[in-house]
Order: structure tokens, then C-alpha cells, then sequence
């Protein structure tokens, strides 16, 4: 049922159609809007976010991550249909908060194998750490975009929770893969200022 139900949101028999050339772009509801537009914008932000994710899921290899983050990825791209679909529009595909406790969980479930904070953490460690790193400040760039539109107009909160915490269990997840290589790479507070 689902795969149907997708096969109608998607249809491509041609890549360009020149509608934008213009500057503007088509929304779910047949509306349009300038590609400048905050809603544009945070689109833009949260396709950004699914193609960083993309590139830390290429470099976690068969971690046991993996396929959370790419059910996540697949999550990105119904949470930029559910802000390219204005007000309400009926059978509209949107983030529900199901998907938001399950993020949730999977945090709390990771968290329970970490040690305490007890420095802010350096993106950096192996490549596959920095990408989550990247994802996750790519996602609050996106959360701040989609804040930006609820500002003016109507959004759904639950793509707004969404997005907070995606950011939170990429942070965790980052931190969970480096408890594999020896663990984070800690901020020292002005450790360089005599060098």
C-alpha cells in the first residue's frame, strides 16, 4: 500500500521542466513560491542534512548504526515533502510523533553504553565520527530553517520536534561510534593560548 501510495507522490519522466526558471518553485498543494522563500530555504536545509548523512552512512561500513541512520535518511525525505505541503492538505505525507519517540529511545538506548560528558566534544576523530558530527550541525541548520517558517506560517510541530532531536541522536550516535575507536576527541579549554 505504501509503495503505491508513493508511486503517486513521484513521477519524473524528465529531470527539467523549466517552471523554475523564474525563480519560483512548485509546492505539494500546486502553489508556488520563490526559491528564496524561508520555505524554500529549509527544504534546501534538510535535503543538505539527508546528503551529509548520506556520506557518514558510507563511511560507518556494516556498523550496527546503520541502518537506523538510513531509516533516518528515508525520514528526511518525507519530513521535506511534510514542509513543501503548506497548511492542510488532506492525505498530506507528514512526520508523525511516533517517529520522534522512536528517535528517542534509540538515544537513551545508546546513552546507557556511554560514559558521562565531561568536556564538550571536537567533531573530529575518525572520518565516519566527523561526517555524524557534520550531519548533525547540517540538521540544527535545517531545524533553524524550519523554525524560520513557523514564524510566518503554519508548520507541523511534530517535523519541528523531529529535528531537534535527530540532531541530538546524531551527537549520540557520533559519540557512539567513537566509543568503538577510543572514544571522543575533547574540547581543552584554552590549551592553545601559550602556544
Amino acid at each position: 500500500m505504501l509503495a503505491l501510495e508513493a508511486t503517486r507522490l513521484v513521477k519524473l519522466n524528465r529531470i527539467y521542466t523549466r517552471t523554475g526558471d523564474g525563480g519560483s518553485a512548485g509546492l505539494v498543494d500546486g502553489s508556488r513560491v520563490s526559491k528564496a522563500s524561508a520555505r524554500m530555504s529549509a527544504i534546501g536545509e534538510v535535503d543538505e542534512a539527508n546528503s551529509a548523512l548520506g556520506l557518514a552512512i558510507t563511511m560507518l561500513g556494516d556498523h550496527p548504526n546503520r541502518p537506523a541512520l538510513e531509516r533516518v535518511q528515508n525520514e528526511l525525505f518525507d519530513l521535506g515533502a511534510d514542509i513543501a505541503t503548506p497548511g492542510s492538505v488532506e492525505g498530506a505525507l507528514r512526520i508523525v510523533s511516533g517517529q520522534v519517540e522512536r528517535l528517542e529511545r534509540e538515544i537513551d538506548g545508546m546513552n546507557e553504553k556511554l560514559a558521562p560528558l565531561t568536556s564538550f566534544i571536537l567533531p573530529g576523530g575518525s572520518q565516519a565520527v566527523a561526517a555524524l558530527h557534520l550531519a548533525r550541525a547540517v540538521t540544527r541548520r535545517a531545524e533553524r530553517a524550519a523554525v524560520a517558517v513557523a514564524e510566518q506560517d503554519e508548520i507541523n510541530p511534530a517535523a519541528l520536534a523531529y529535528l531537534n532531536r535527530l540532531s541530538d541522536h546524531l551527537f549520540v550516535t557520533a559519540r557512539f561510534v567513537a566509543a568503538d575507536e577510543g572514544g571522543d576527541v575533547l574540547w581543552r579549554p584554552g590549551a592553545t593560548r601559550g602556544a
